[in-house]
């Protein structure tokens, strides 16, 4: 019973202490890591940097920076993208190929508004609300309508 008391202990504290760490700070573009400004200057060159964010976890970095023309573009703590979204649509550039093909093959009406990448799947946005999810393969997995 002792044992479990103070594991609750160091869990409560290991909670707050994130939790006080835990807060989103604007910074400078310079202040981003040089691979994500090379990432924005290679797939959106004609956007601007509008606002970046660093969320400081006590573990982990992750970045959010928004674009002109209405584009977010979210990091992980190894500044990998995580999500990209756009008020209209997104640049073909940043969507996988394989995944970009299924689309312009079964959806040629419709243009991505979001891509998301997580650990196990790939994630996309249609203009139209219908959300459609591939294998980190890029291989269609299932359709999603709102």
């Amino acid at each position: 019973m002792k044992n479990i008391k103070v594991l609750l202990s160091i869990a409560l504290v290991l909670f707050v202490t994130n939790e006080a760490f835990s807060q989103d700070k604007v910074i400078t573009k310079d202040q981003l890591p040089a691979s994500i400004t090379k990432y924005l200057n290679d797939n959106f060159p004609n956007n601007k940097i509008l606002q970046a964010t660093v969320d400081n976890d006590l573990f982990s970095k992750d970045y959010d920076v928004i674009l002109s023309d209405g584009i977010s573009v979210d990091f992980d703590s190894k500044n990998n993208v995580k999500e990209i979204s756009s008020q209209t649509y997104l640049p073909e550039n940043v969507i996988p190929k394989k995944i970009l093909n299924y689309v312009k093959s079964n959806y040629k009406a419709n243009k991505i508004k979001k891509y998301e990448l997580d650990d196990l799947m790939q994630n996309i946005e249609l203009d139209n609300g219908m959300e459609l999810e591939f294998t980190m393969s890029g291989d269609f997995y299932k359709m999603e309508i709102d």
